[in-house]
């Protein structure tokens, strides 16, 4: 594979910021007006039942180039926009609010995994029809964009989404610099001659550029798309950790400053609406990154191979339907199971803490503390 391959990957730093705490910095004065508001829900058809009052956000990255500078598309060695035309996603987060939106959930969902993607207009011959079929549910954002992608979903997990974020590389790069770089901490030399990212084991403070080469990784150690799922996550965290030990969910100032890095690229559903922002970010404002997992959907077999498609992801049958399940209902991913009454027991004995979908908090520092 050419080095010079385009990039298809978006991180999950945006995603993950704009889904726990700056989706609701959308709202501000200052910044709402200048994102992009697209229809995604209307050609819907039937949708979920939405048993409670917990937000769904789906979002989503775009490998638009648009808003990188010359400089910074260099760095990257990545083409034009005209040269990466069309829509292409290989990052997309599910993010879940609670109810009492005291707890978020963002969850991750293979680029490869293997859904059906339902009957939809071909993209090429507009008079067409295309019939339901299996295929990677990559392919259902680039055949149908976002309503699309979110019908694939709803049909495949039962949960409604309420709300779509799509942002490119420009507002990711630009949130990082925003902070003044992310500290990141990597147990394994890295040089990924596709992603063009050389570092060493240890502690390092990434720029955006940096950043971006970090979080679409996947060539250096044999764990493909999984292994870089797994950095992304742990570079939301270490996002998540900074802007709230710093102070900037606090700071209208930061928040302005840091949600404009970004906001060339931001798209949201037309339905997103100031009031609806304003009132999150004030539900939002003690979220903590320790109220705040951070998983991937659960794999039955995450090297299938399927005739006409390749290499694809299955998800496990049994645990993804019951985490969509606790997602529809709004009840916890892990459980504290009371010691059973006995003689010999305490009455202050312990619950056991029972994690099967194996998330972590967004506190966790996989590398200890990073000096």
């Amino acid at each position: 594979m050419k080095a010079t391959r385009p990039i298809r990957i978006i991180t999950s730093l945006s995603l993950a910021v704009v889904a726990i705490s700056t989706i609701a910095w959308l709202g501000l004065g200052q910044v709402s007006g200048a994102i992009e508001r697209i229809d995604v829900f209307s050609s819907l058809g039937k949708r979920p039942d939405k048993p409670s009052t917990a937000l769904n956000y789906l979002l989503v990255g775009s490998d638009t180039r648009e808003g990188l500078t010359r400089e910074q598309s260099k760095l990257l060695r990545v083409g034009t926009t005209k040269a990466a035309a069309g829509a292409r996603s290989d990052t997309m987060l599910l993010v879940h609010i609670s109810k009492s939106r005291d707890k978020a959930t963002i969850i991750s969902i293979p680029r490869d995994s293997l859904v059906i993607i339902p009957e939809h207009k071909s993209s090429v011959y507009k008079d067409r029809t295309v019939t339901a079929a299996n295929g990677k549910i990559n392919s259902a954002f680039a055949w149908g964009g976002a309503p699309l992608l979110i019908q694939t979903i709803e049909n495949e997990t039962g949960v409604r989404i309420d709300h779509y974020v799509e942002i490119g590389f420009a507002g990711f790069a630009g949130m990082v610099d925003s902070l003044g770089g992310i500290d990141v901490c990597s147990k394994k030399d890295i040089n990924d001659p596709n992603s063009h990212l050389v570092m060493s084991a240890g502690v390092h403070t990434l720029d955006g550029i940096e950043a971006l080469k970090y979080v679409r990784t996947r060539d250096f150690d044999g764990m493909g798309d999984l292994g870089r799922m797994q950095r992304q996550q742990q570079f939301m965290s270490a996002v998540l950790r900074k802007v709230t030990s710093t102070g900037v969910l606090l700071n209208p100032v930061k928040l302005v400053s840091f949600f404009n890095a970004a906001i060339a690229t931001v798209k949201t559903d037309s339905q997103l609406d100031s009031s609806d922002l304003i009132t999150l970010a004030k539900q939002l404002k003690n979220l903590s990154a320790s109220k705040v997992r951070t998983l991937t959907i659960p794999l039955g077999n995450a090297n299938a191979r399927v005739p006409g498609l390749g290499s694809v992801v299955i998800w496990d049958k049994v645990l993804a339907r019951d985490l969509f399940n606790r997602l529809r209902e709004d009840l916890p991913l892990v459980d504290e199971l009371t010691p059973s009454p006995s003689a010999s027991s305490s009455a202050s004995a312990t619950p056991t803490i029972v994690d099967k979908f194996k998330t972590r908090t967004a506190d966790e520092n996989p590398c200890g503390a990073l000096k």
